[in-house]
């Protein structure tokens, strides 16, 4: 049972940057593949980035590769989304999940994700 919360979200100006961060409690992410989700209002949850459970492998949507990172730090129990060069449809509310390998289904509860507003 792993409880995930996220946070680092806020309002940033289009072009600017902004860091989320996932925090694990209940068990170590160390053996997890982890992925970011996000939702915008009147819109389906959709998948953002992956990285596998040691880092050595990251995938990324198209609409976010090469502005993205996604990182982890298993030994503080948290993963990491770098976001830079955030445009307006970047809006949403972003959340992480424990995924499967190769199709990056989530099958973890959900947290209450973190808000990022990007103006333009």
């Amino acid at each position: 049972q792993v409880q995930l919360v996220e946070s680092g979200g806020g309002l940033v100006q289009a072009g600017g940057s902004l860091r989320v961060s996932c925090v694990a409690s209940g068990r170590t992410l160390s053996s997890y593949h982890m992925a970011w989700f996000r939702q915008a209002p009147g819109k389906e949850r959709e998948f953002v980035a992956a990285i596998t459970w040691n880092g050595g492998t990251t995938y990324y949507a198209d609409s976010v590769k090469g502005r993205f990172t996604i990182s982890r730090d298993n030994a503080k129990n948290t993963v990491y989304l770098q976001m830079n060069s955030l445009k307006p449809e970047d809006t949403a509310v972003y959340y992480c999940n424990t995924v499967t390998r190769g199709r990056w289904e989530p099958y973890g509860s959900w947290g209450q994700g973190t808000q990022v507003t990007v103006s333009s």
